[in-house]
């Protein structure tokens, strides 16, 4: 099957940022005297929009202090905004990619700001033809971004692809009819990927392009 068009998530699949938004997570927790939670907590949350991901990550946050939280985790992770970088591979399998005449774009769990910083910073602002955000529509494991992405480029759902490194973005996947892909690199095992059945598990940047460009 060849695909017309491939969808990214973004942290922990095209951005090495997993351990930025977890010690992002467990800053903010230190900041309000809450309980911390450990590093495979926070890190499945990865990919749900921000006050989805905390709720699982921070059970014991009370509503009333969700806008002091959010606000203790944007400052957290921005102190480490400038560390951040594409996995090594990232721009050129993107390159490759659209000199195949393979539509790109990417589905996440940041915010409309978030990706859009992020994307002018990685100099890739005009890599992708659609990017949606949880902030936009429903977050994963919900299909939306997915069903819109299609709608917007008039894709038919067998010729797309996701590609993510968590379970919530394979269930997304299958939850819109399309292929998912998963990637060992990012926040989730390889057990928790293998559970939503992915066309692939890849373990680095250099296998999803050669794999992507076999399709291709």
């Amino acid at each position: 099957m060849a695909y017309s068009l491939v969808v990214f998530d973004w942290d922990g699949t095209l951005m090495d940022s997993t351990h930025h938004i977890v010690a992002a997570i467990q800053g903010a927790c230190r900041d309000l005297d809450l309980p911390v939670p450990s590093a495979s907590q926070a890190s499945w949350v990865i990919g749900l929009s921000l006050e989805g991901a905390l709720r699982h990550a921070v059970p014991d946050l009370p509503k009333s202090m969700m806008p002091r939280f959010l606000e203790r985790y944007r400052v957290n992770y921005l102190l480490r905004d400038p560390e951040l970088k594409l996995f090594e591979g990232v721009r050129e399998m993107l390159e490759d990619l659209a000199r195949r005449d393979v539509r790109l774009a990417v589905a996440t769990g940041k915010s409309r700001v978030g990706l859009n910083r992020a994307l002018a910073a990685s100099g890739l602002a005009d890599a992708f033809h659609a990017t949606r955000t949880a902030d936009e529509t429903f977050s994963k494991p919900h299909p939306a971004m997915l069903h819109e992405i299609m709608a917007e480029l008039d894709v038919l759902p067998e010729r797309v692809v996701m590609i993510g490194d968590t379970s919530h973005d394979l269930q997304m996947a299958a939850n819109a009819s399309v292929h998912g892909v998963g990637v060992t690199y990012g926040a989730h095992t390889r057990k928790e990927l293998e559970g939503c059945a992915p066309q692939a598990i890849v373990e680095t940047v250099a296998e999803l392009g050669a794999w992507l460009a076999s399709k291709n």
